[in-house]
């Protein structure tokens, strides 16, 4: 399969794989730096991305904020003069500062999910970051569009559409994820690229589409290049790569988790997720975990209310306390066996 370039506007990757933003701390500058550096498109996740600098307990956004703009010179170092970008839940607090922190650090691109991105054009107005919204529906594509347009006069620069087996957090009721029908939703697919056209013809640019989630070998994304996508987004993959920014442990958790250990699960942020069983879930499932501290990451979330700590929960899978903490992984996390590397992994997905 002859793979083509990925082009966003002035922007031309050499393959069109995307490395998905995975946070807490598995994909930042290492990660991203090392997938541009290969052709790629270089993700850091923003979310609590400053977990592990010394001011983070006492100021976590002011941490955050300053970790963005440190890991996204770090990872362009290590692109030499690749593709390196962000993923920015709109769920996040202070959601604005994040995105403004991306622009001033010249992130060639910014991927929002987790809601949707409706005032991400007017924070980037006069950058040179490309902007896509994270969609997983023709009716929220046709919502943030239309919004873009009718307020801003503008259109997206390209658009990732994550699927029902993708990791994290998923755009998807819970009885969507119960029963996943593929078919149903590759026909969604097409009916995204086919309305996106109009705004192509509107703003004479191309929209690139970028499928995501459950992408997990060259036939996959040859499926989703054959079903019109420009790209793919992939994450899973990534970890269990020597760039991972992930501990080794987190890394090996990968490796050891069993098809039946990967389950849907309800996450604080309101949303469901994708993640491994483990002691921590068997926790939370007989009840609520107490939370010490809020550390201020989610706009929505009340302490006294949700079940546990997000952030303390993916800062324990990091922190090597994995049978305390969170670990979100897509579909096919139990298909990976070995600890490789980012080149290997472009190589089996593109040659």
């Amino acid at each position: 399969m002859l793979m083509k370039p990925l082009t966003i506007g002035q922007l031309k990757a050499r393959l069109p794989i995307i490395q998905g933003g995975m946070g807490v701390g598995i994909s930042r500058s290492n990660l991203a730096g090392a997938v541009a550096r290969e052709g790629g498109i270089g993700v850091i996740s923003t979310a609590q991305i400053g977990y592990d600098e010394e001011e983070f307990s006492k100021s976590p956004i002011e941490t955050n904020l300053r970790a963005i703009k440190k890991h996204l010179q770090r990872a362009k170092e290590i692109a030499k003069g690749g593709i390196v970008g962000v993923n920015i839940m709109v769920a996040t607090k202070q959601y604005a500062e994040y995105v403004k922190a991306a622009v001033e650090a010249k992130a060639d691109v910014i991927i929002s999910g987790a809601g949707l991105p409706v005032n991400l054009p007017e924070l980037v107005k006069g950058s040179v970051s490309k902007i896509a919204p994270i969609v997983s529906s023709l009716k929220a594509t046709s919502v943030i569009l239309k919004m873009w347009d009718k307020k801003y006069h503008r259109t997206a620069d390209f658009i990732v559409i994550e699927g029902p087996l993708a990791g994290g957090h998923l755009g998807f009721n819970p009885d969507e994820l119960t029963d996943i029908d593929m078919n149903a939703y590759e026909e969604e697919i097409k009916k995204i690229i086919d309305f996106k056209k109009e705004y192509e013809k509107k703003y004479n640019q191309e929209i690139p589409v970028i499928v995501a989630g459950g992408i997990f070998d060259k036939e996959d994304v040859k499926r989703a290049i054959e079903i019109g996508a420009d790209g793919v987004q992939v994450g899973t993959r990534f970890v269990t790569t020597e760039e991972c920014d992930a501990p080794d442990s987190y890394k090996q958790a990968y490796i050891n988790c069993k098809k039946e250990d990967i389950r849907i699960i309800k996450s604080p942020v309101g949303m469901p997720g994708r993640a491994m069983w483990n002691p921590f879930l068997e926790e939370v499932a007989k009840g609520k975990v107490a939370i010490k501290k809020c550390f201020n990451c989610l706009e929505h979330c009340n302490p006294k209310e949700v079940p546990y700590c997000i952030t303390k929960a993916l800062t324990n899978a990091v922190e090597d306390k994995l049978d305390e903490g969170l670990i979100f992984c897509g579909e096919n996390a139990y298909r990976l066996n070995e600890i490789t590397t980012v080149k290997s992994v472009m190589e089996e997905l593109t040659v």
